[in-house]
């Protein structure tokens, strides 16, 4: 069963996989921002998707899929207009 709880973070740190958000904001936080990050996490606390606002916009996407053990095996990136990318994790 997926929960689906949402959270918005002002940034995240790091270039590993799934993104590492960072600064934690609360809804009341979003009326006077223009930019932020609103993540989609699963009834394990894992994170499905993450989303960049800019002005209302989504700049960028991710998505995430984990395998029966929990790790990471599938990421699909999307900026802007562009194709998306996907990154498989081979499992070994």
């Amino acid at each position: 069963m997926t929960t689906d709880a949402i959270r918005s973070f002002l940034s995240y740190t790091g270039i590993t996989l799934p993104l590492n958000l960072t600064g934690e904001l609360q809804a009341s936080d979003l009326r006077n921002r223009n930019t932020w990050f609103e993540a989609r996490y699963d009834d394990q606390d894992r994170v499905q998707s993450i989303l960049k606002q800019v002005y209302g916009e989504v700049e960028m996407s991710h998505h995430y899929e984990y395998d029966a053990s929990g790790a990471l095996c599938r990421t699909t990136i999307q900026t802007g207009d562009e194709d998306p990318r996907i990154i498989e994790r081979g499992v070994g």
